[in-house]
């Protein structure tokens, strides 16, 4: 069987399929004596979202993992997952939640069917509906085809793609993925990406942790910037990207490259004295950096327009998720200032 064909990406609104959050964490701190390992985290999330949770090694997102997963309990704070308390009712987060680490143990000489028979008797699955539960796993994941092969045999990503298999075995409302790209080629890491999205598609609320943040700002709808135990960011990609900096990467795509110089000489003298513009003429484009208000932004095309510039897009360009990494994972005298940001962002 091939595995599940490409899946666009829509954001998941918070309403569409539920107004009520699944994840709910408030104020929610961890200390080891005098070591402060996670401070003050709160966030909400809602069904079909996908969190990126990234941060530095010792940033927190382990603890905050371990606290989700009922592992640990939190010195403060309170953290639910479908209204169940994640310290007083334990037994029943582990129903709600699917957590798959980045490498999960395999036995030998045990074929897919047989470890993910196991793993579902180990659930208390019974055995006609488990019969039947591994059959919806594995059609969702796309490793029907594996069912004969030995764990052991397959490759990383058949292997990555067969512990998500087993992670959905309970039907858990909260999926918990550590790194699930984590050493895949292009295409399984291709692969992998759209079965997330087909899950959160069915209403899965999903939090991943990966250092391949390109792929992260592919799939996610939301990001959680942690350092220090302490959340610095969290928001979309976009809302993250403007806190990083006020002013926003334009572009100005031509139908000409004859006409870039010409329209960089009109856009200047419509941007602040400082801006940034660059002339790019094998690409018929000008890109520039302005912290001018939207309704400025549309005056600057007209005006391109009415000096008889072909303009084909004009449109802004995404912060990277890196470099909105690296700006909140600088050492602390170096961030920006904290401050509330009207777009939904959280800088703490």
């Amino acid at each position: 069987m091939a595995a599940p064909p490409p899946v666009s990406r829509e954001p998941a609104s918070n309403s569409s399929a539920s107004d009520q959050p699944v994840v709910v964490l408030e104020q929610l701190s961890k200390k080891y004596g005098t070591f402060t390992a996670l401070e003050d985290l709160s966030l909400k999330l809602y069904p079909g979202q996908i969190l990126g949770l990234i941060g530095p090694n010792g940033a927190g997102k382990t603890t905050a993992i371990k606290i989700l997963v009922g592992l640990i309990r939190p010195t403060s704070g309170t953290a639910q997952i479908a209204g169940a308390d994640c310290v007083r009712d334990s037994h029943q987060i582990k129903r709600l939640v699917g957590y798959m680490p980045d490498r999960f143990g395999a036995y030998d000489n045990m074929r897919v069917r047989e470890y993910l028979d196991f793993f579902g008797a180990a659930f208390g699955i019974r055995c006609k509906t488990r019969i039947a539960r591994i059959a919806e796993v594995m059609e969702i994941t796309g490793t029907e085809y594996m069912k004969d092969r030995f764990v052991e045999s397959l490759s990383h990503g058949m292997q990555q793609r067969v512990g998500l298999a087993r992670t959905l075995l309970h039907d858990p409302r909260v999926l918990i993925l550590d790194e699930p790209v984590n050493g895949l080629d292009p295409q399984a890491r291709i692969e992998m990406r759209d079965l997330l999205i087909r899950l959160a598609g069915l209403g899965k609320t999903l939090i991943v942790t990966s250092h391949i943040l390109p792929e992260l700002s592919r799939i996610c709808d939301r990001v959680a910037i942690l350092t220090h135990g302490r959340m610095r960011a969290f928001g979309t990609v976009e809302e993250i990207g403007r806190q990083v900096s006020q002013r926003r990467t334009m572009e100005a795509h031509l139908a000409s490259s004859e006409q870039v110089a010409a329209a960089a000489q009109t856009i200047r003298r419509h941007l602040e004295a400082d801006a940034e513009v660059t002339e790019v003429p094998l690409e018929a484009t000008v890109r520039f950096r302005s912290a001018r208000p939207e309704q400025e932004l549309g005056e600057v095309l007209a005006q391109l327009v009415k000096a008889n510039i072909r303009v084909t897009q004009f449109r802004e360009v995404q912060t990277d998720l890196e470099e909105a990494f690296m700006t909140f994972t600088r050492p602390a005298e170096s961030t920006p200032a904290a401050s509330p940001s009207p777009g939904g962002v959280t800088h703490v």
